[in-house]
This record gives C-alpha cells, sequence and structure tokens, in this order.
C-alpha cells in the first residue's frame, strides 16, 4: 500500500506530538530572593519579601508552553528600617489585612530587540491588577536552574501610598522589582 505524501505528513505528526517540547516545571528552592528597591526622600531603599511561593514552568526553547504564578504575602515585606517596615503592611501603603497577598501571572512570553525575554503578566496588588513586565534571565544548573527576573512599575497605579505618602517628592512612584530564584524540579 502506497501512502499519500499528505497521509505521510499527518502520520509524522501524530507521531511527533507526544514528543513535543514542554516547559519543565520547577518549585522554588533555598536562597530565593523576591524584592524590591525604591527613594524616600531621594535615597534608595531595598526591600524584600520573606513569604513568597512560585509555581514556574519554563522551557527557554519553547516560550509558548512557559508559565510563572507568583503569590507574595505582603506582610512580610522587610526593608531594614523598623518605621518603614512597621508602615508597609498598614492601610497607608500595602493594607495587608485587606489585601494580604500580591499575585503575578504571565499571559505569555516575547524577546526584546535585544533579544531578551519578557515575561508579560498581570500582577494584581493592593486589589489592583495591572500589566507588568519582566526581564528573564535562566541559567540551567546541576539539578534545577536560575531564575533571575527584574522590571518595574508605578506603586501609585495600584494604590500603593496614601494620603501623605502619595507625594512623589518624598516616595518615589518608580519601584524596581527583582527576584532570583533557585528552582529545583518539581
Amino acid at each position: 500500500m502506497i501512502l499519500s505524501t499528505r497521509r505521510l505528513s499527518v502520520l509524522a505528526l501524530a507521531l511527533a506530538l507526544p514528543f513535543a517540547a514542554s516547559a519543565a516545571d520547577y518549585k522554588v528552592g533555598p536562597g530565593s530572593t523576591l524584592g524590591f528597591s525604591g527613594k524616600f526622600q531621594g535615597q534608595q531603599f531595598d526591600g524584600s519579601f520573606g513569604k513568597f511561593d512560585a509555581a514556574i514552568s519554563y522551557d527557554p526553547a519553547n516560550l509558548a508552553t512557559a508559565k510563572f504564578d507568583v503569590t507574595v504575602d505582603v506582610a512580610t515585606a522587610k526593608t531594614g528600617d523598623s518605621d518603614r517596615d512597621k508602615a508597609l503592611p498598614t492601610a497607608d501603603f500595602f493594607d495587608a489585612s485587606k489585601f494580604p497577598k500580591a499575585h503575578y501571572v504571565t499571559s505569555g512570553f516575547t524577546k526584546d530587540a535585544k533579544g531578551n525575554v519578557i515575561a508579560n503578566g498581570m500582577l494584581t496588588l493592593h486589589g489592583v491588577s495591572r500589566p507588568v513586565q519582566l526581564k528573564v534571565v535562566f541559567n540551567p544548573a546541576a539539578g534545577g536552574a536560575r531564575l533571575s527576573v527584574t522590571g518595574s512599575l508605578k506603586r501609585l497605579d495600584f494604590g500603593v501610598g496614601s494620603g501623605e505618602y502619595k507625594d512623589t517628592g518624598t516616595i518615589a512612584d518608580d519601584v524596581l522589582v527583582n527576584g532570583t530564584l533557585n528552582l529545583l524540579p518539581k
């Protein structure tokens, strides 16, 4: 029996589909950090979140299957300044009693003109959802990988900083976000 070229193509595709590359699933390992930087009265300060969780599915060769789903406990924000650390979970900033979690979910990945991978996603913070892009650097390692992300957002777009804290002359509107995740296979 002779198969037509079209039937051979369909057969080859059907056989190849189960072997198509899919993203590897990872969990967050020890030593991972998720942080932010801002400016108070012109001076930079750095902070981090003590508690967060992330479901990462990533294959740099197949970005169409990649996904990030990150949840952050905003009450765990620390900057090393006791006054600022006491203020961050209050209604003036994160309002952690009303909005205890921040959530970032990707909708897709692209590459910029320089070839950098960009995660496009939606961040929900302080009850407000807005698109946020993060530059992604992925480095496979023995037994897992290291994933670094950087990006920026405007805190006032999310309603973070009310009353006197809306003054961008005292606290800058721009916030840099960064993370270094040590990923372990699921």
